[in-house]
């Protein structure tokens, strides 16, 4: 099992990857088209740009990722999809802000876009990504996908207040939970989806 910390936080595990790799395929399967090109909000250990990469209507994945030392690892194969991220052609990855990519004047469109940065809408590891969870940051996002894209966000919690500002944004959202039984602390963990386009 690999686990990443900062500063003595919990970032990431390979523990239960389910609703990472959720966050793909559900987005997959809401939008019917070919050819996908997709934006993914965060490397982490790779598991949510591999299941992407699992289905042959995808195109392109671009993976922005915030920390350079996690680009690092995925050169080093020191993240365990290292190997099968880095093989496939279709698959791309730099160090930036996504937060601050779709904050700006869109350079492409994408047909997905995926995140999974943050802890949860309510629950941020800084305040570069604040924009984004407003109703403004929002419609600026939207931006950045082409004619019927899906807009997708990881969270270890639910959000209220982020699903309002989904739905004055969007015209079609959808929660999803993913639960799973954690066998190291002995309990249920529901991590939630949020989709919209």
């Amino acid at each position: 099992m690999t686990e990443v910390t900062l500063n003595h936080a919990f970032l990431m595990s390979s523990y239960n990857t389910a609703s990472e790799r959720a966050l793909a395929h559900i987005a997959l399967d809401m939008h019917t088209g070919t050819e996908l090109r997709v934006l993914v909000g965060g490397l982490g250990l790779g598991y949510t740009a591999h299941a992407v990469l699992a289905s042959s209507r995808v195109a392109a994945v671009e993976v922005v990722e915030f920390l350079p030392q996690v680009v690092d690892w995925l050169e080093r194969d020191l993240v365990p999809l290292s190997p099968m991220l880095k093989a496939d052609e279709r698959f791309s990855t730099v160090a930036g802000d996504i937060y601050s990519i779709l904050a700006a004047q869109p350079r492409e469109k994408f047909d997905l876009i995926l995140i999974d940065v943050d802890h949860a809408p309510d629950d941020r590891l800084s305040r570069t990504s604040d924009f984004f969870y407003t109703r403004e940051g929002l419609r600026q996002a939207r931006l950045h996908l082409a004619r019927g894209g899906i807009l997708g966000v990881w969270s270890y919690a639910e959000s209220s207040p982020f699903a309002q500002a989904l739905q004055d944004v969007f015209q079609d959202v959808r929660i999803e939970p993913v639960t799973f039984f954690n066998d190291l602390i002995e309990e249920e963990t529901v991590d939630w989806l949020f989709f919209a386009r």
